[in-house]
């Protein structure tokens, strides 16, 4: 099972597409002016930022965190943000190069250390409006100035994660951070757009053609989004187990009941718009459940209520260490006492 990179995502494997050469996103908008603008506000489009463009470390000038002896600080400087360790006896300082994740429920930071990765042992939260341990170091003690400023990342780990929360990061293979767009731009879910872009400069019609995501069946996709947000194999054989589960969607969404592999009304882009904001509003989805379970469909349909489905059928479960709730997507009668479902 690859590590946790803080409280976000967890990386499985880098997107086969975001391979160079690409393009970009601006190169991309040129046609799909609509798309490129919605998915620029997304937390996708910003699931990795430079530290000078981090809107949180703007925001919060000055962090603090204290975990034992060990006094913590994130300030502000100039256009970038610089980590502070100290027990009273020695310092350790590091400028973060990258923050991870948009910042919704939380971020966490990245900074070089002797010539290696780290990920920061503190974190930003948002419930809390504030630094806490990361969520894949909470349990842990430090023993050391160094292990309290963060823990090193080793190259699989690095490329993984830098690979599903970046685009043309990853190539033959290796992380190559000076190739990266920061983000999950369009390239890293439709393929590389250079030949595509050429094409329909030239008028080359067949082509122009990419892969067209919006045939894919539910496994097709859950094995897409799957790539970074976990396939059910992938949990299956390694886990986690429990509620540490609840965020990896393709996993929980396979074990529904009412999964069908082949049905594209139950895959994930049935009821999540790719390219928009995620829709807050749990009356919102009640079209889609009803797309299937209705009395003009002859399938069964719910005694209980006509409206608010996800509300009952999706329950929403805390993460320990997350300070946030996630939307379990294994759909299912949830009854009084149970547990929850693994």
């Amino acid at each position: 099972m690859r590590r946790v990179l803080g409280w976000a995502v967890v990386c499985v494997a880098p997107l086969a597409a975001a391979t160079p050469p690409l393009v970009g996103d601006a190169v991309c908008a040129q046609c799909h002016r609509a798309e490129a603008t919605r998915y620029s506000t997304t937390p996708m489009a910003r699931a990795l930022t430079s530290v000078a463009q981090c809107g949180i470390l703007k925001d919060h000038m000055d962090l603090r965190f204290r975990e034992g002896v060990y006094q913590s600080a994130i300030r502000r400087e100039g256009e970038g943000s610089v980590l502070s360790v100290t027990d009273g006896r020695q310092t350790l300082v590091a400028p973060l190069l990258w923050a991870f994740g948009n910042g919704k429920a939380g971020q966490t930071y990245v900074f070089e250390y002797a010539g290696a990765l780290y990920e920061s042992r503190a974190s930003f939260f948002k419930s809390v409006g504030g630094l806490d341990v990361t969520m894949g170091a909470a349990g842990s003690t430090p023993n050391s100035i160094l292990a309290a400023a963060g823990r090193q990342m080793d190259p699989a780990a690095a490329r993984d994660c830098f690979g599903c929360h970046a685009t043309g990061a990853v190539s033959a293979g290796r992380l190559h951070l000076e190739n990266l767009a920061p983000g999950v731009g369009c390239e890293a879910c439709h393929g590389a757009g250079e030949r595509h872009a050429a094409a329909v400069r030239s008028g080359d019609v067949a082509n122009a053609r990419l892969a067209s995501l919006g045939k894919m069946t539910a496994e097709e996709m859950n094995e897409l989004c799957g790539r970074c947000h976990r396939t059910w194999a992938e949990i299956s054989l390694n886990g986690p187990r429990g509620v540490n589960n609840v965020r990896f969607q393709p996993y929980r969404l396979t074990n529904s009941k009412c999964y069908d592999p082949g049905d594209a009304r139950i895959r994930c882009t049935a009821c999540h718009d790719p390219h928009g904001p995620l829709e807050a509003k749990a009356g919102a989805y009640d079209r889609r459940c009803t797309a299937c379970h209705s009395a003009a469909a002859r399938t069964k349909t719910c005694r209980v209520a006509k409206a608010g489905c996800v509300g009952c059928h999706m329950p929403k479960a805390e993460l320990p260490g997350s300070h946030a709730v996630f939307t379990d997507h294994q759909i299912r009668v949830v009854r009084a006492g149970e547990g929850y479902p693994n």
